[in-house]
């Protein structure tokens, strides 16, 4: 990964508890595909993590396979992997725009998602993002995940005290002291 030199690269997060996470792929370019997916599941098992691959026809399918399975199953956080290389239309825009406001647009809800859709000019560019030996694009995202979730679960964790609140989930009755002094 030579071209991560150039870049500050944060150390791999550490966890107490297992993580499990999903990786939604579009394999419109399979090979490309394949190169991110791999790059992603080394970088999740470096991390001690699970995962599991879904795939999806298209990057504008992403972000709904991620947002059904938040509702509907126990993922810790979301690898979004895909490849649009610019054509000769705007279709390109369209689907670069779409697909990562909606991304960015969860994240900002709580879903920890690392976005790894590549938004190339041509095949070579996306070759080497997505080679797990040269950028390592799907690694990248994966990292990005992993660490959103290192964050959720250090602030997530901690109840801050608000106004006269304790700092926790019990509420402290005012007043004599004999007899319970929770509520």
């Amino acid at each position: 990964m030579a071209e991560q030199d150039k870049h500050g690269i944060l150390p791999r997060p550490t966890f107490d508890k297992p993580v499990k996470l999903l990786i939604v792929a579009a394999p419109f370019y399979r090979a490309i595909a394949d190169d991110l997916i791999q790059g992603a599941k080394a970088e999740i098992e470096a991390a001690g993590g699970t995962c599991e691959v879904v795939e999806v026809p298209g990057a504008l399918e992403i972000p709904t396979a991620i947002a059904m399975a938040d509702r509907q199953c126990n993922f810790d956080g979301y690898v979004a992997l895909g490849c649009v290389i610019r054509g000769e239309t705007t279709h390109y825009e369209t689907v670069c725009n779409d697909s990562s406001r909606a991304i960015q647009l969860m994240g900002l809800q709580g879903l920890c998602i690392g976005n790894g859709i590549l938004t190339v000019e041509n095949d070579a560019q996306a070759e080497v993002r997505a080679s797990p030996e040269k950028m390592n694009k799907g690694g990248g995202a994966a990292a990005a995940a992993l660490h959103l979730i290192a964050l959720s679960r250090k602030w997530g964790s901690s109840q801050k005290g608000v106004g006269f609140k304790p700092p926790s989930e019990s509420i402290l009755v005012a007043g004599d002291s004999n007899g319970p002094t929770t509520a």
